[in-house]
């Protein structure tokens, strides 16, 4: 089926069954990516009384408990609820079913290799995604209409899918200029293939996601000034057939009542 739309002044026709989906898939208890060192995603057989959920153990029908950590163990989609003290849950949020998203890749750099900054310092064995790299690879004027953005790392390993990022394995992350960069375009979606938009062992500020969020570093109140509409989707994986450019995103996340659930963003090719 095409559909169109018309978007902030543009217009754009997409094919609705040729959609290329930028998650991870879940594998419970299998092989999976984990950021932090935290415990696995699981899965086991539901067991009350005679009842056994497990068809292969003689079961009527199959039935899992599952045990997941959305901010570890997948790709997952944050609200600010996930810095601040009241709750806004990511079932709760006015997220369009469609919006236009431009997507990029990047190389992130050594620290050592740019001017740009973060709190706290950069240390030497640090990569970053720089504003400037942001800016290389697409203008003002193609974010002009666009309310996502979609980061893609360089080298782009299927090794993503499963990693354990900690020791040695420390993720890159954004510059405070890349984010405050994002922010200006007037970006409402992040979206990216790495564990966080913030250092991994950052002492805690998060500086990043309080940029994104306007919520001024070292608070945690929800104020007028906050956006409270915006949310982060990390550890996502975009295959390397799919070409930098614009495209339509439909970004797709349980009724979840929390600061983070595991989502399925999905992108649609533009026709002419």
């Amino acid at each position: 089926m095409k559909i169109s739309f018309e978007l902030r002044g543009q217009t754009a026709t997409i094919d609705s069954t040729a959609g290329r989906s930028l998650a991870i898939p879940m594998n419970f208890g299998g092989d999976q990516p984990n950021h932090f060192g935290v415990e696995r995603a699981d899965d086991k057989t539901v067991e009350v009384g005679d009842f056994v959920g497990d068809t292969r153990r003689g079961g009527s029908c199959n039935v899992d408990q599952l045990t997941l950590i959305p901010h570890c163990n997948g790709t997952h989609t944050e609200s600010v609820a996930h810095i601040v003290n009241e709750h806004v849950p990511v079932s709760r949020l006015d997220t369009d079913a469609w919006m236009l998203a431009r997507l990029v890749s990047v190389t992130p750099l050594p620290a050592r290799d740019t001017a740009e900054s973060y709190r706290p310092e950069l240390d030497h064995h640090d990569h970053v995604i720089t504003a400037d790299q942001l800016r290389s690879v697409v203008s003002e004027a193609d974010l002009a209409a666009t309310e996502a953005l979609i980061i893609r790392t360089l080298p782009n390993s299927q090794e993503k899918k499963t990693i354990a990022w900690g020791q040695p394995e420390h993720p890159a992350f954004l510059t405070v200029q890349a984010m405050t960069w994002i922010v200006e375009q007037g970006i409402q979606h992040l979206l990216l293939d790495l564990p966080s938009v913030d250092k991994m062992y950052d002492e805690g500020l998060l500086t990043n996601h309080h940029i994104f969020w306007n919520v001024p570093e070292g608070t945690h109140s929800l104020t007028a000034d906050v956006r409270t509409t915006q949310t982060i989707t990390e550890m996502a994986f975009i295959e390397d057939g799919i070409p930098d450019g614009q495209y339509m995103l439909n970004l797709q996340y349980p009724a979840f009542n929390s600061d983070a659930a595991p989502s399925r963003p999905v992108i649609f090719s533009l026709l002419d």
